[in-house]
């Protein structure tokens, strides 16, 4: 693998880190949402990623091999289990028996997600700054 190969890769994670970012940011501020345009409460949403692979001939055995490019994004899923109904009348969405549909979004799932996303991207910084590091140092020798 090439340092370039090792920048692409961690930029499509910086990529997907910080859609992860917004969606999970997206589900707080709709925490309390019990009316949506398409009807109903807010579904909590979550990135569907998985890895991007690319054929290339091994130089090694002069074979065809799939070798990773990083990750890439399928699409936006939303979670349409867990919504809780609770009680109470005096809510404009409540039903005849004054029951209203709540989002399924947790907060605490939330916010759990949010600090673990942020690390991944903190990863993805440092691994693309060592990158960075290597190809500076790489240049520095070869002037010499």
């Amino acid at each position: 693998m090439s340092v370039f190969n090792s920048m692409q890769i961690n930029a499509s994670g910086l990529a997907l880190e910080r859609l992860k970012m917004d969606t999970i940011s997206t589900n707080i501020a709709n925490v309390n949402t019990t009316r949506t345009e398409e009807g109903g409460p807010y579904l909590r949403k979550d990135v569907v990623f998985e890895e991007k692979l690319r054929t290339e001939i091994s130089k090694v055995t002069g074979r065809m091999e799939k070798k990773s490019a990083g990750v890439r994004v399928v699409g936006i899923a939303q979670d349409e289990e867990n919504l809780e109904m609770v009680y109470n009348p005096s809510h404009p969405d409540a039903n005849e028996e004054g029951y209203v549909m709540m989002p399924n979004v947790n907060m605490v799932d939330e916010m759990i997600h949010l600090i673990s996303t942020q690390r991944a991207y903190e990863a993805n910084v440092t691994a693309l700054n060592t990158s960075k590091s290597i190809l500076k140092k790489a240049l520095e020798i070869s002037k010499g």
